[in-house]
């Protein structure tokens, strides 16, 4: 799988360049910038510390709905209570979400909001699933770049995952697959777009397995 760490609207440059020292020190090197700030900036550079090449090579974009583009199975972080999702999974519950989804998912997007105020309920929406660390006190909370180390951490330990050796062909996109053609379906029955029923069915759908991925997508492919 493969992990790409995505900043919106980050306003410092000292804490994107710790980002991306954070991401390369757990293996990770691919980053996404939505309207970042002077990212290549001497103070930025400074503490990337030996990942300058990850600042050079992030792909920058103007909106987050472009910057989930291509990404399979996308997640919000966030540190405060929103109303966007009823469920908010802990950080290190996310290894294991991750890995039930087997061959269906080939990218994964982790989503980190601004420093000021973090993701919006909307752009908490836009993701499949929503992430937190548990603190002991919400206040001062997390820096940008320290919540990106953790979150980097957690995730580093999907690195460690042996191949059992079984081949089996990799079907593309699977897990997105899925959740476009249940929102297909969802319009097509007139669920309204609200957090009560049509989000929740999403947010269900979205901590599936590969198995039920594959049940799921065998009895959409029957309907017309």
């Amino acid at each position: 799988m493969d992990v790409i760490l995505i900043l919106h609207e980050p306003k410092v440059p000292g804490n994107v360049g710790a980002s991306a020292r954070a991401i390369k020190t757990m293996g990770f090197n691919k980053l996404r910038l939505v309207n970042p700030c002077d990212y290549l900036s001497i103070e930025s550079k400074m503490l990337a510390h030996a990942s300058i090449e990850i600042l050079q090579e992030a792909e920058v974009f103007e909106n987050l709905s472009d910057a989930l583009e291509g990404i399979d199975l996308s997640i919000a972080t966030t540190a405060k209570n929103r109303d966007a999702r009823v469920e908010f999974h802990l950080n290190t519950d996310l290894p294991a979400i991750i890995r039930s989804k087997g061959k269906s998912v080939e990218t994964i997007g982790m989503v980190f909001g601004g420093e000021e105020s973090g993701l919006s309920n909307d752009e908490i929406r836009m993701c499949d699933l929503a992430s937190t660390i548990p603190l002991i006190q919400t206040y001062p909370s997390l820096n940008l770049s320290q919540a990106v180390m953790i979150f980097a951490y957690t995730l580093a330990e999907l690195h460690s995952v042996e191949d059992s050796g079984r081949v089996s062909p990799v079907r593309e996109n699977e897990f997105k697959v899925m959740m476009d053609k249940s929102k297909v379906l969802l319009e097509k029955l007139e669920i309204e777009k609200t957090p009560a029923l049509y989000n929740r069915i999403l947010e269900r759908m979205a901590l599936l397995g590969e198995e039920d991925i594959h049940l799921i997508l065998s009895v959409l492919g029957r309907l017309k």
